[in-house]
């Protein structure tokens, strides 16, 4: 009886040891801990925005960590006016010198408006320095203010581990220049126009929580960079802006654009050569030209993008949804590994368009040369989860060009309809499609050359391999 009640105690402690080791091991990860399902199905993206926000929270944890220890520096206190008036250039030069210098500081912007010329903000920077931009940055609209550089007005040239963010606006002013475009008068010579906002030869760049407003021409540009995180943009311009492109990426690798609002004159996102691994997520765009790789290929030029990501992208009002564009004649590496994903489409005019014939000619119209011997090839591009509605009867139109035809090209999960609810059409030249899933419009030209079944699943699952 003794060695029975022995056993019984026994056997109920290793039940109770068991039930806590197994609690232990079910309990949540830490909150810096994230995991990622890399499998390709679709769900409705809350998961993906939960796992987002969770990681945004944590990193956030930590920047308020460090910044709280890095000094604080005033445009105000180097005499900036603030008034609207008074030129502050000087000011703002000299509150930026003895930021980079000195490094472990922030440049603080209150809220005030502060007329700004052109004005260059030079690194290399001592570790950790920060802007911010909480009250609103007013350009110059004088022309002659620019005559150094017509090209741009607020330049971050040189800087590594910069912030930028602050909840204020950055105001192009653009009307003079707007007014003197040779697209509003045709009777005026085509001259360049400032950018308003541009990151050049930058690394490891956070940009935050700003309002980037009525640019001269491009609003934001990332040139030459690599290791970017943007998010929480605002970018507005009027619908007939001329060149007012609202986040220009050009030769910038690793660059991640989340969670921002476009609506400009010109190209929503626009993806130029030399880029590499761009991310564009929880985008709203919206009037304007879309999004959009390209132009390429401008003057016979070699030239390439590749790993592109465009997800979760709402698009209303615009010329074009989703489009590749690239010049007769480039040439150079491709235009490849491209996915746009998860994007609903509201009166749009061309919501899937690949046009390998693009033609921007200022005085002479472009004649379409079939005869080229060169073109930017462009290959191994998916939609997938396309929606909505387009203002034109062509809703997926492909224009390749005849020697080197589109290849790869892949539609997966597409019901786009005219506006009122007409069936829409599809318009296809020399290009190699496949379809998975339902998709309509479907191609019906003798010119496009499918893939078979087999080969075309076996490329995409590929991706994700």
């Amino acid at each position: 009886m003794a060695l029975l009640k022995h056993l019984l105690l026994s056997f109920t402690i290793i039940i109770i040891s068991f039930v806590a080791c197994y609690s232990t091991l079910q309990e949540d990860p830490p909150s810096s801990i994230i995991y990622i399902d890399h499998s390709p199905s679709i769900d409705d993206g809350r998961t993906f925005k939960n796992l987002i926000k969770q990681s945004t929270n944590v990193l956030s944890l930590n920047r308020f960590d460090k910044r709280s220890s890095l000094k604080k520096l005033s445009v105000n206190d180097y005499g900036a006016k603030g008034n609207g008036d008074a030129d502050d250039t000087e000011a703002f030069k000299k509150a930026w010198d003895v930021v980079c210098s000195s490094g472990e500081a922030i440049l603080v912007v209150p809220q005030a408006n502060y007329l700004l010329k052109p004005i260059r903000f030079s690194g290399p920077c001592e570790p950790n320095v920060e802007v911010q931009i909480s009250g609103t940055l007013e350009a110059s609209d004088d022309p002659s203010d620019y005559e150094d550089d017509r090209r741009h007005w607020l330049v971050f040239d040189n800087v590594k581990k910069l912030f930028v963010y602050g909840g204020g606006t950055i105001d192009g002013n653009g009307k003079i220049w707007w007014k003197n475009s040779c697209k509003r008068n045709k009777k005026r010579p085509c001259k360049d126009a400032p950018t308003a906002l541009t990151f050049y030869n930058c690394e490891d760049l956070t940009v935050e929580n700003l309002s980037i407003e009525n640019a001269q021409q491009i609003h934001v540009s990332f040139q030459d960079s690599v290791n970017i995180k943007v998010s929480g943009l605002t970018v507005t311009a009027p619908e007939d802006s001329p060149n007012t492109d609202g986040i220009h990426v050009t030769n910038t690798q690793n660059i991640q654009i989340s969670s921002s609002v476009i609506g400009t004159g010109d190209d929503c996102i626009s993806i130029v050569h030399g880029s590499k691994d761009v991310e564009a997520t929880d985008i709203t765009c919206g009037p304007g030209h879309g999004i959009s790789i390209g132009s390429l290929g401008s003057g016979k030029s070699k030239e390439f993008v590749s790993g592109i990501r465009v997800n979760r992208a709402k698009i209303f009002g615009t010329k074009n949804g989703v489009r590749i564009k690239t010049w007769q004649g480039g040439s150079g590496s491709s235009a490849s590994d491209i996915q746009f994903q998860n994007i609903g489409m509201d009166n749009v005019t061309n919501p899937i368009i690949i046009n390998q014939n693009y033609c921007d000619k200022k005085k002479k119209p472009c004649k379409k040369m079939l005869s080229r011997k060169s073109a930017i090839q462009i290959k191994n591009v998916l939609y997938q989860n396309i929606t909505g509605t387009s203002a034109s009867d062509i809703a997926v139109k492909f224009d390749c060009s005849d020697k080197f035809p589109c290849e790869e090209i892949v539609l997966q999960n597409i019901d786009l309809e005219c506006e009122g609810g007409d069936d829409a059409e599809a318009m296809c030249n020399n290009v190699e499609l496949s379809y998975l899933g339902n998709v309509r419009p479907r191609c019906n030209s003798k010119k496009r050359k499918a893939f078979t079944t087999i080969t075309s699943i076996w490329k995409y699952f590929s991706w994700y391999i």
